[in-house]
């Protein structure tokens, strides 16, 4: 018997019931993994995602999303994205309804409009509260932000650690939902969604809707995605690198583990979280970071609930540590 799974980030959790409900009744692991993101992009209280997530330095909240279908490799995506508060479902279309695989910007935003979508304001009160905070703590007028002539500084400013940033401000600033599915075909589905880095340059584009750096599925050998920084996943072309070790034959955890380690090699003043879910072609799975303490969940069809497992930390030389709760 195949067995059904899903594996995810842990902000994904809002979105299981639903997701494994669509998966217990035989649905599409393409399927799966777009409600249980929708779910997430819904939710207002997390603002790295969707409806609620942390705006970009001048307060426009953009989007970011990616859909691959492991059994076909089709994969659809859209970046920059406003004004609209499902990019996994619109990423969906892309792949479904184009010869393309990413809109950005304007170009998204229309193709939204054109196939149905309806706009919001996807901005809450919290997430405008939050980035104006931090603005004013940083000295820099939110009155004047869209008009600051010098925003490179400020972006490089509020890229720096944003470990310490999260502590100071409650909330993740490159946080991000990732979602893998395995069903009852075998097929395998990857879906990412991100509001991006909060207080980002505007246009900023991070790993989430790239092909090969966010996410990536194939039926054959496994699928991968990402949360964290994601201009290192773009560098080192993580969720794919990942798939291929174990194409090459690599055992799942092997393969994972070379995917963090190559992450080392980037000379990256910025470098910061980097953390993968992934699962091999029999249902195997992991979750490995560059940082200790990290968390991921995971869910068969036989399984009541979610469960969750501390990540794999993976330190510069090269050891392995699986750390408990």
């Amino acid at each position: 018997m195949t067995t059904s799974l899903l594996v995810a980030s842990p902000n994904a959790i809002v979105g299981f019931p639903a997701a494994m409900e669509r998966l217990r009744d035989k649905g599409r692991a393409l399927d799966v993994v777009e409600v249980a993101v929708c779910a997430v992009e819904d939710n207002p209280e997390d603002h790295t995602v969707g409806y609620g997530g942390l705006p970009n330095l001048i307060g426009e909240v953009e989007l970011d999303a990616l859909v691959m279908d492991g059994r076909t490799l089709a994969a659809g995506a859209v970046a920059a994205l406003k004004s609209f508060r499902h990019p996994v479902s619109i990423a969906r279309r892309v792949m479904e309804e184009l010869p393309h695989v990413m809109l950005a910007g304007e170009g998204a935003a229309c193709f939204a409009r054109e196939v149905g979508f309806q706009e919001e304001d996807l901005l809450t009160g919290e997430a405008l509260r939050i980035w104006r905070e931090r603005l004013e703590a940083e000295g820099h007028s939110p009155e004047v932000s869209r008009y600051y002539a010098q925003m490179k500084g400020w972006a490089r400013r509020f890229a720096t650690d944003p470990e310490q940033a999260e502590q100071e401000w409650g909330t993740g600033v490159t946080g991000t939902v990732n979602v893998l599915a395995r069903d009852t075909h075998g097929d395998l589905a990857v879906a990412v969604s991100t509001s991006g880095w909060a207080w980002k340059y505007p246009g900023r584009v991070g790993d989430t809707p790239i092909v090969g750096a966010g996410g990536y599925a194939d039926n054959r050998y496994g699928a991968a995605a990402c949360t964290g920084r994601g201009e290192m996943a773009v560098r080192a072309a993580t969720a794919r690198s990942l798939v291929l070790y174990l194409k090459m034959g690599l055992p799942l955890r092997d393969a994972a583990r070379e995917a963090v380690l190559d992450l080392y090699a980037l000379d990256d003043p910025y470098a910061s979280t980097l953390n993968i879910v992934a699962m091999d072609a029999h249902g195997n799975h992991v979750g490995f970071s560059n940082r200790p303490e990290q968390r991921y969940i995971f869910q068969t069809a036989e399984m009541g609930a979610p469960a969750e497992r501390p990540r794999v930390y993976v330190g510069p030389d090269g050891k392995a540590e699986e750390r408990p709760l």
